[in-house]
């Protein structure tokens, strides 16, 4: 581990290198830990609970974000007459360079005065350095649900890319996805096509309707 002053912190040096913390896998363990592929960096992100891979899925959903990392740094620093540590969970790159830090804590524990300290603390750290700060807990299910389908289609080696364009082509004049699959179905069976619209979603390049359970009748459009 490295250690250096917050304003001397390279942030670029720390979204390329590994977590600060080991992970650890045992029996009985009440946390979920692994790694996910992110396709916004093209790499494995550990995550230590499954709502943390719910905010990292998110993450990588966001076409606003462009880095991300995983437990990126140990925070160490004066809070009153104490000394605080602290390893937040998630630190994002946004296109704008906005930095955001991010702490995952289960809803049960949002009303911990300890807990809520140090969110307080982590949140003062950040803004002084200029850098956003986030305490999430979680989000809508069906949103949750609909982007956990679609990460299943953001690898584009895995499905027929080349039909893209055909597919932007034909939802510049199609409203729903069924309507996409049923304007090609000519040429391009629909087992074909729909890999291919969704991954287009999850890329950004298409629009959806996330609040409602993605099918046939979800409704898409061409991103501007």
């Amino acid at each position: 581990m490295v250690e250096t002053a917050l304003d001397r912190l390279l942030v670029g040096e720390v979204v390329a290198g590994l977590p600060v913390r080991d992970f650890r896998w045992h029996k009985g363990r009440r946390h979920y830990s692994g790694w996910y592929f992110a396709s916004t960096v093209g790499r494995l992100v550990a995550y230590e609970s499954r709502l943390e891979l719910a905010r990292i899925l998110l993450a990588d959903f966001d076409r606003d974000v462009v880095e991300l990392a995983a437990q990126p740094f140990q925070l160490t620093g004066p809070d009153g007459e104490i000394i605080r540590r602290h390893i937040p969970d998630l630190l994002l790159v946004h296109a704008d360079g906005l930095v955001t830090v991010v702490d995952v804590k289960a809803p049960s524990r949002m009303k911990d005065s300890k807990v809520l300290a140090q969110f307080e603390w982590t949140r003062q750290v950040c803004s002084r350095q200029g850098w956003a700060y986030e305490v999430w807990s979680g989000t809508e299910a069906g949103l949750l649900e609909n982007v956990r389908f679609l990460a299943g289609y953001r690898r584009s080696h895995l499905l027929r890319a080349e039909l893209a364009p055909e597919v932007l082509a034909s939802a510049r004049q199609q409203s729903t996805i069924g309507g996409i699959e049923a304007a090609l179905a000519g040429r391009f069976p629909a087992e074909v096509v729909r890999p291919v619209v969704l991954h287009l979603v999850w890329s950004g390049a298409l629009l959806a309707d996330l609040d409602e359970p993605l099918g046939a009748a979800t409704k898409v459009w061409v991103a501007a």
